[in-house]
């Protein structure tokens, strides 16, 4: 598994699709709101929690796709198919894979990018927390649309319609986890729910990934 993990770690970051890109696309993002917003601090500090959870969440997917594309392109997801390992634990060290290059990213850099758009003071921490847990559901989720889109040519929007979805709960109570502190108000129940989110996907996924992937190779 270990082994696995190392691999596809490297061809991640090899393909392009690493923390790169995606911190780059997550600060072209926080850029841009200013713009279109308008440069009060105000309303800026107001949206910041949403505007980085939605950056962040759109980040993830950019790489969704290489999951398993490029393994089923290459004949490697059959041999990982037909390997004495079970294929639940397969997409699961894939789901990791994508958020040690992605997500953990994101939330390094989000406190960072949060100064760009006034986030309240004393959020930082929890801004950081909540897209920590929250964005492991992100991975475990777009690892069960790609595995669903891995047959499929230019598949990539698909994917993303069959996702995004699915993204809303923790898009919700990831940013009112910090809204909710900001206002001065009690972030528990949002932060529990969230983690709650992230610990049902980590038991569910791999599970229905592994049965789509089956339906897929056959």
């Amino acid at each position: 598994m270990i082994a696995l993990l190392k691999r596809d770690l490297a061809l991640a970051l090899r393909s392009g699709g690493g923390f790169g890109l995606s911190l780059a696309f997550f600060l072209i993002v926080v850029m841009f709101v200013p713009f279109g917003i308008g440069p009060d601090s105000g309303t800026l500090a107001k949206i910041a929690p949403g505007i980085l959870w939605i950056g962040a969440l759109l980040a993830c997917l950019l790489s969704l796709d290489r999951v398993f594309q490029l393994d089923f392109e290459d004949g490697s997801l059959d041999l990982l198919a037909t390997a004495p390992l079970p294929l639940e634990g397969i997409v699961a060290m894939k789901a990791l894979a994508h958020w040690l290059t992605t997500g953990l990213p994101l939330s390094l850099a989000a406190p960072i990018l949060g100064f760009l758009l006034h986030l309240p003071a004393g959020t930082y921490f929890w801004m950081f927390l909540s897209l920590l847990i929250g964005t492991p559901a992100l991975s475990f989720l777009g690892t069960f649309g790609a595995a669903i889109t891995v047959g499929l040519k230019r598949g990539g929007l698909l994917l993303s319609l069959l996702v995004l979805p699915l993204y809303i709960p923790t898009l919700i109570f990831g940013a009112q986890t910090v809204v909710l502190l900001a206002d001065g108000l009690s972030n528990t129940t949002a932060f529990a729910i969230l983690a709650a989110l992230s610990l049902f996907t980590f038991a569910i996924i791999p599970f229905a990934a592994a049965y789509a992937l089956r339906v897929n190779l056959r």
